[in-house]
């Protein structure tokens, strides 16, 4: 598949938090791009469902339901399992479910640690590994979503800023572990979605944010969904790169 991204045959490709916001778009245009989607949940399989009969709706057999805790570690192998056997193959992994929560110095402790370092970084290197032989025999890819604050540290996100420093870490380093048969890159997004809970952000500090942004406004899931798409299916020849979907904002960070 290096001539052609993973577009010889229907790929296959497992989403993780797949069932609302930025990874719900991300599986949404990987099935319009032809893709067979495995949406992976863990508190929103109801939404996953949802997603996935609304997705069979529009082409039938071409997305499936796999629910399980990126923080079991030892379950982790049995979910890369159930999706390669979904449909028989498994061509791709976008590693896109995260925690987001602050950490202020003096609050910090092993709950927080284990968090935020459990999601962001060690479930997407233990995925990586237990999808390897099958992303191999596929000559496949996978895509991380990491942040623009993992190389601009955060203030009050510490352990985040620390775990997304990692995950950029470990897709250069997978992108070498796994050549040539995978590829693996990374897409940071900047300011997408405002978090739902209404925290860390006040309306003040969203107005600096989007001033501070080169194209003066956030963006949206599509627009991080639509560079997963180009890393997953239509870039061949590009391994090993994080690519900034930001608006420009890190260059005035």
């Amino acid at each position: 598949m290096q001539d052609s991204g993973l577009r010889r045959e229907t790929p296959v490709v497992l989403v993780t938090g797949a069932a609302r916001r930025i990874g719900r778009a991300i599986a949404m245009t990987l099935h319009a791009a032809g893709a067979r989607v495995i949406l992976h949940c863990h508190h929103s399989c109801d939404e996953a469902e949802t997603l996935a009969a609304e997705l069979d709706a529009v082409r039938a057999s071409s997305a499936a339901v796999v629910s399980a805790d990126l923080l079991d570690a030892a379950g982790l192998p049995d979910m890369i399992g159930i999706a390669a056997s979904t449909f028989g193959r498994l061509d791709g992994l976008v590693n896109n479910a995260s925690s987001f929560h602050a950490t202020p110095m003096g609050s910090i402790g092993a709950r927080e640690w284990d968090d935020l370092v459990g999601t962001n970084l060690r479930a997407p290197l233990l995925l990586a590994q237990a999808a390897a032989p099958h992303l191999r025999k596929a000559r496949g890819a996978i895509v991380n979503i990491v942040d623009i604050h993992a190389e601009r540290p955060l203030r009050d996100f510490a352990v985040y800023t620390v775990a997304k420093g990692g995950l950029a870490a470990l897709t250069r380093s997978l992108a070498v572990e796994l050549a040539p048969e995978v590829r693996v890159n990374g897409v940071a997004p900047g300011a997408i979605l405002w978090p739902e809970d209404g925290k860390h952000f006040s309306g003040s500090e969203r107005a600096r944010i989007e001033a501070q942004t080169p194209l003066g406004r956030i963006g949206n899931p599509a627009d991080v969904a639509g560079a997963v798409k180009y890393l997953l299916l239509d870039a061949p020849f590009v391994t090993g790169q994080i690519l900034a979907v930001d608006g420009g904002r890190s260059l005035s960070l």
